[in-house]
């Protein structure tokens, strides 16, 4: 294709990425001597991801010595003047299952390790974490998690909206990102994730939906004496490759930046932790249009401006409960949205954003076999638009879209989620019960085609002047309302034997706007460990799962009501003038939105098995498979489209869009990982491919059929999903210094719809397809990428000294005492610098490193130029350098 980039090959950007590498170890390096010993950090948690004060910690050395230390107020406990060599630690609190690391490497400096405990789920009479079966028939287990190091997470992306994406990708379709157990908001900088755990737990009954990955994001407390960092990443597109379908490169700068700063507020009993940061940027969006003269090529520049502030709080309340809050906002202005792809530079709009996100969350232990965690989340939102150009809209089917953006108003929203989880042990069994509310407040005047839009089949018919149809929103676009969803839900793990445990559960859900008021779903589940050295685990379950209807759909049915706003359409209109058609032009009465009376909840039928396998004390494989069958599924219908005499059911109204609860799905997957740690060497990979086989007859609650009267070609592939998915990572320490990180990821075609483009049934709606193709039945081509990090560390200024004397001891690290060393630089990533009072961090990161071309944006419409082409292409190579200080 025309203007597609050179291709360079990808060995010579291969040796120029490791020859950067390379370049780095010749920098010089002034380590200092490495100590005879070395501090051992140990933070305790509980699954909320809360500190636990008062924990017991067991560190024994290899000639079977064992000393011990307690968790102080902030639920850190350290070892110090430990002999550089391996340990096996045990951690324990009363009501939690005790926790062993068989193999711990302690280095000269500091060694930190972030040690989470699950509720207890035996009886008394059981050594819990002293029989490995015992520990892998535990269904909280990690055996079918991936776990994500804080060198993986470095690796990411630096910006919280690419990181966000990254991440979605890894996880493939369909995946939950949770923070601290919420849902929504932006991503935490990097400088506050503890970890990051891909989490295939599907049937739990506290989970509200199933048989998707969950992208479970922790937040880390401001541990330790006060400590900081400052950030700085640059991009140029003096350093980026060209667009491939654009025939001059965009220009593309970003300037980001970031603060932290964490530490003790009171001694063993509060801690805090900032941060704020920001980025002035601005990109390029490609357009690839065709237009009467011949195919448009440009870049149209993007600016945009961001800042976000980030606080946390967490407060030890007592020996057994701990308080956590945290406050978020991120204020957003973008200009030139809305360019790109087959619309002009006259499409542009601005879009300015402000999103405040408070959060708090209390836990702990009320007596020896109950545990509570309540927490509660308050979400303001608001978000204002404006167009760049006042004009009525020109389409040209999948060719070019001119005129005005007619993006106007905003939306403003209030929030609120509440959850509580109580946990309590009994004999052999484990009960959790719980209850979720979420929902709010909405406020919203969005306008949209307030000017009208003009749609042409094809650029013949555009350059006669012969529109297929022409459509225009009026009314008062001001809706409020409120959305409220909730469940609850109670759970037994009943562990039947020392290697088999037995889950059953059942949940309830409601919402409002929906005529059913029983939403029953039943959930079972088993974990088996089948041999006494605990290396195999099986896991199989099933249930039933609902879901949602989210407050957008609700809030179009509301506003095109047909009388608070109506679309007009006029088939076979004038141009410029709408009203000036011949003898063919047709001025239908006013169309709307609405929730069909019956509306039903959508429901998922489940099932799944799965196997873990340890080949290794270092090296791990899992399988699983799901089977899931959808009814109740939303769809949109016109329920007044034209019969075939071409009259309508009701000629008192045009288009009549029902979002019904008719439409069904049908879904196998297998999913093979793979994990090794190899902690002597610094080196982490995981490999994760999953196989897709997904079916369905609606794509969204507004997605009309080709005929509303005849279903029977609506059943195919479901939109945007790929037969095969990979994603992998690898990070190792490359010298002392230097640490390398490379990930993958790559994906198979994904279907898409062929249409007519033409208005072939009278509905005023370009969905018809030609006789006998079904829905998506056409395929993209494979996409893949490759990303590259390389950092180099270094330091100045001795840390304090671990310990006195000639002997060895082991004391308690006391939050704020003077002297205590900070945790803060093996928080940042290993390297050659983690005993250096200041260190510094300079890194590389590239996307798209071999600069392949990931062809997207394919035209399904028959009558366009592009038809069954690619429009666009994922970014090409870009390349960030960056800094970060610590102190």
């Amino acid at each position: 294709m025309k203007g597609v980039v050179d291709q360079v090959k990808p060995f010579e950007v291969f040796f120029a990425f490791a020859l950067a590498v390379f370049a780095s170890a010749s920098i010089s390096q002034a380590a200092a001597a490495q100590r005879p010993s070395g501090s051992l950090h140990v933070v305790v948690h509980d699954p909320s991801g809360a500190v636990i004060p008062g924990a017991r910690v067991e560190v024994t050395s290899a000639d079977g010595t064992t000393r011990e230390v307690t968790s102080d107020g902030q639920g850190v406990a350290t070892a110090r003047s430990l002999e550089a060599g391996r340990y096996a630690v045990t951690v324990s609190f009363p009501g939690f299952q005790t926790k062993t690391i068989g193999d711990l490497r302690v280095r000269s400096g500091d060694t930190r390790r972030d040690v989470t405990l699950s509720i207890e789920k035996l009886d008394q009479s059981v050594s819990v974490g002293r029989d490995p079966s015992t520990v892998a028939s535990d269904p909280n287990n990690d055996r079918f998690s991936t776990v994500l190091s804080k060198q993986q997470i470095d690796a990411l992306p630096d910006d919280p909206d690419e990181m966000e994406s990254v991440l979605k990708e890894m996880a493939g379709p369909g995946a939950t990102i949770r923070v601290d157990g919420f849902r929504g908001g932006r991503l935490p900088p990097k400088s506050q994730i503890r970890s990051i755990r891909f989490s295939r737990d599907m049937f739990a009954a506290e989970n509200h939906g199933g048989g998707l990955v969950f992208v479970d994001i922790t937040t880390q407390p401001g541990l330790g004496p006060l400590r900081g960092g400052l950030d700085f990443t640059f991009r140029d597109d003096s350093l980026n490759a060209r667009n491939a379908f654009v025939s001059e490169k965009g220009t593309e700068q970003t300037q980001q930046y970031a603060f932290n700063l964490s530490g003790t507020l009171l001694k063993e009993k509060t801690s805090f932790s900032l941060s704020a940061g920001g980025a002035s940027l601005f990109d390029s969006a490609a357009i690839l249009a065709a237009g009467p003269q011949g195919t448009r090529n440009a870049n149209v520049r993007r600016p945009s401006d961001r800042v976000n502030v980030t606080a946390r709080v967490d407060h030890a309340l007592s020996k057994e409960h701990t308080l956590r809050a945290s406050f978020q906002e991120n204020q957003n202005d973008q200009q030139n949205l809305g360019v790109g792809g087959f619309n002009l530079p006259e499409r542009a709009y601005a879009r300015g954003s402000n999103d405040r996100l408070f959060r708090v969350a209390e836990s702990g232990s009320w007596s020896k076999s109950v545990f509570a965690e309540t927490r509660l989340q308050l979400h303001r939102t608001a978000t204002d638009t404006t167009s760049s150009f006042e004009l009525p809209t020109v389409q040209v089917l999948d060719a070019f879209t001119a005129g005005g953006a007619q993006q106007a108003g905003g939306r403003h929203t209030r929030e609120v989620e509440w959850a509580t989880n109580v946990d309590w042990a009994t004999g052999k069994h484990a009960v959790r019960a719980g209850s979720l509310v979420e929902g709010g407040r909405y406020r919203s005047d969005i306008q949209n085609n307030y000017l009208g839009t003009f749609t042409f089949e094809s650029l013949g018919k555009y350059e006669s002047g012969q529109p297929s149809t022409y459509s225009r929103r009026s009314g008062d676009p001001l809706v409020k309302f409120s959305h409220w969803q909730a469940g609850m839900f109670v759970q037994d793990d009943w562990r039947v034997r020392k290697n088999l445990t037995v889950s059953a559960g059942l949940r309830q859900e409601f919402q409002t706007h929906l005529g059913d008021s029983w939403n029953v779903a039943p959930r079972a589940g088993m974990t088996w460990s089948p041999f006494k050295n605990g290396k195999t685990t099986v896991r199989g379950g099933g249930g039933i799962f609902y879901d949602w209807l989210d407050a957008d759909t609700y809030e179009q049915t509301l506003r095109v009501d047909g009388e608070r706003q109506q679309d007009r359409i006029v088939r076979n209109p004038g141009y410029p003038n709408p009203f000036s058609g011949g003898a063919d032009q047709d001025v239908l009465p006013a169309s709307k939105y609405a929730l069909a009376a019956n509306l039903l909840m959508p429901k998922r039928k489940m099932v799944n098995v799965g196997i873990s396998q340890q080949l290794s004390p270092v090296l791990a494989v899992n399988f699983s498979a799901n089977h899931s069958v959808g009814t109740n599924r939303l769809r949109g219908r016109n329920t007044n489209a034209p019969l075939v005499d071409g009259s309508r059911p009701n000629p008192l109204l045009g288009n009549v869009t029902e979002v019904e609860s008719t439409a069904q799905s049908r879904g196998n997957s297998f999913n093979a990982g793979v994990n090794m740690n190899i902690p002597s060497h610094r080196t982490m990979l995981f490999a994760n491919y999953t196989w897709l086989r997904q079916r369905n007859d609606a794509d969204s609650a507004f997605s009309l059929p080709a005929d509303s009267y005849n279903l029977a070609g609506e059943w195919g592939p479901a939109a945007g999903v790929p037969h095969h998915v990979f994603s992998g990572m690898v990070n190792t320490a490359f010298k002392r210094n230097i640490r390398v990180g490379f990930s993958v990821g790559g994906r198979s075609g994904v279907p898409y719809n062929v249409t007519t483009g033409r208005d072939d049934n009278g509905d005023a709606v370009f969905t018809d397809r030609p006789a006998g193709v079904t829905r998506n039945s056409a395929w993209t081509k494979a996409m893949w990428d490759v990303g590259g990090r390389v950092s180099y560390a270094f330091g100045f200024g001795a840390r304090p000294a671990a310990g006195a004397g000639g002997s060895p001891t082991v004391v308690v690290q006391r939050i704020g005492a003077a002297g205590a060393a900070s945790d803060m630089l093996n928080a940042m990533g290993g390297g050659g610098a983690d005993d250096k009072r200041l260190r510094f961090e300079l890194f590389v990161s590239a996307q798209n490193l071999f600069n392949h071309v990931n062809p997207i944006g394919y035209s399904g419409v028959m009558t366009s130029p592009f038809f069954g082409q690619p429009t666009a292409t994922m970014p090409a190579r870009h390349l960030d350098i960056g800094m970060r200080i610590g102190f």
